[in-house]
């Protein structure tokens, strides 16, 4: 019996049972358990159907409707409880004093973009640029109050140390693009003061390649968002899951197009860019020992060059599977069928992105419904970004929130519930007003209202 094929992302022995390993004394939890079934469950997708939540909904007006006795008691007893509640409007109010923390791979464009939104919902802020981008930063330094309100709006330049200290300020809101370690810092400090956060984080974002693609099409598409940047944006596709006929096929179809946009040297190119400093470099060159260099792999540090680089024969414990690559290096792991793909996909925490491709619409359906993140994109890359009517955002480890559009006023806007009333017209209140007629014993003269 021909043994089945042993696919790169699939533990070995040794590799079996360690995720769970060290999981902070969680398995005495006396929650553990239920926490796990739950979450066994949405795995199981038995949430997802409009049937099953149409049936779950029916089920809790039921309770509503045959248990409403029960509950007219239960509140009284608690609370002493009547409410009537009358017409009600929301008000979109600023939040106050804004903090919004710029990264270094768009200095410019992901800084503005949440401020402008933070300045037409009525707040005040202080823009704090990325420190590793000295000209961008400079240039927000210098230039940038020249044209706003001084006394609403503000620029701190500051590194690591003075980041901290200012964290340790109150915040209405902060809006922070960056890490998921970072992140994890900026989310405690605005706990200290209970505030509210935006966090635009990363991760490893995943891209399904069906062998019903067109190579060509998938490869010029991959490679331009991949590579964009020198690889240095949060939403670029970081490895792709395809068959092993499909990575032989795809390989010459991104040497290809590597060529086609960025010549045969791409060190020669005006647009191909650089890694932005030596420790980004020096970290980045480090993951070019995963897998096998089978595109690329030429570096130089004093130039802080990597080429467009393929590796392939790459293990979910190599190094590059471990972190954000956040440079110009894209990673090719097999699978034998979308299944397994998307079950990869699911093993993993949930990424700011999906990528599929495929001329068989069920199958990019297929992936956007069976799996989880902040944003997806069928057939192509990064273009979901460019569309401001759409919400942008991550979800778990990839982030907090959404801006973009109407949803960076809302981002930046407390929306406050609001009623009121006539001053007049005051018998219809009587029905509110105690003595109420109590379950118990049926005296008052009105009735208990929930």
């Amino acid at each position: 019996m021909e043994q089945p094929l042993e696919h790169p992302w699939q533990p070995t022995d040794g590799e079996a049972g360690t995720a769970g390993a060290d999981d902070g004394g969680m398995s005495e939890n006396p929650y553990a358990g239920l926490v796990s079934r739950l979450r066994a469950a949405w795995l199981s997708r038995r949430t997802r159907p409009l049937e099953y939540r149409v049936a779950q909904l029916e089920a809790l007006g039921r309770f509503l409707e045959e248990k409403k006795q029960d509950i007219l008691e239960a509140t009284a007893l608690d609370m002493r409880k009547a409410t009537q509640l009358d017409s009600a409007f929301i008000r979109k109010d600023p939040y106050g004093v804004v903090l919004i923390i710029g990264p270094w791979n768009y200095p410019i464009y992901l800084l503005l973009v949440p401020l402008i939104g933070a300045i037409a919902a009525g707040n005040c802020v202080i823009i704090k640029p990325s420190e590793l981008t000295k000209n961008s930063e400079k240039l927000i330094e210098e230039v940038l109050p020249k044209y706003l309100d001084k006394d609403c709006f503000a620029v701190v330049t500051a590194g690591v140390e003075e980041t901290t200290r200012l964290l340790e300020n109150k915040f209405d809101y902060i809006f922070f693009t960056g890490s998921p370690s970072v992140g994890r810092i900026i989310m405690t400090a605005a706990a200290k003061h209970l505030t509210p956060v935006t966090l635009e984080l990363g991760g490893k974002n995943p891209c399904y390649v069906s062998d019903t693609c067109d190579v060509q099409n998938v490869a010029r598409r991959v490679v331009w968002g991949r590579f964009f940047n020198a690889g240095q944006t949060c939403i670029a596709p970081e490895y792709v899951l395809c068959s092993v006929e499909m990575q032989e096929k795809l390989i010459p179809a991104l040497r290809e197009a590597i060529t086609e946009f960025y010549g045969s040297e791409p060190r020669n190119s005006p647009d191909f860019g650089r890694i932005v400093g030596d420790k980004q470099f020096r970290r980045v060159q480090a993951l070019l020992s995963s897998g096998r260099v089978a595109i690329g792999g030429q570096t130089d540090e004093k130039e802080r060059y990597i080429a467009p680089t393929v590796l392939v024969d790459v293990k979910p414990s190599d190094p590059a599977m471990q972190e954000e690559i956040f440079g110009p290096i894209l990673i090719i792991i097999t699978v034998a069928n979308i299944d397994e793909a998307i079950d990869f996909i699911n093993s993993r925490e949930r990424p700011l992105v999906v990528y599929a491709f495929s001329s068989n619409s069920k199958e990019v359906n297929q992936v956007l419904e069976r799996t989880s993140s902040g944003g997806f994109c069928g057939n192509d890359t990064l273009m979901h970004v460019t569309l401001t009517s759409l919400p942008f955002g991550g979800i778990g480890s990839s982030g907090l929130g959404m801006y973009h559009g109407q949803f960076t006023f809302d981002t930046f806007t407390h929306h406050r519930g609001c009623l009121q009333r006539s001053t007049g017209l005051e018998p219809i209140n009587t029905l509110r007003y105690p003595p109420l007629q109590h379950p118990q014993d049926g005296s008052g003269p009105h009735c208990h209202l929930s």
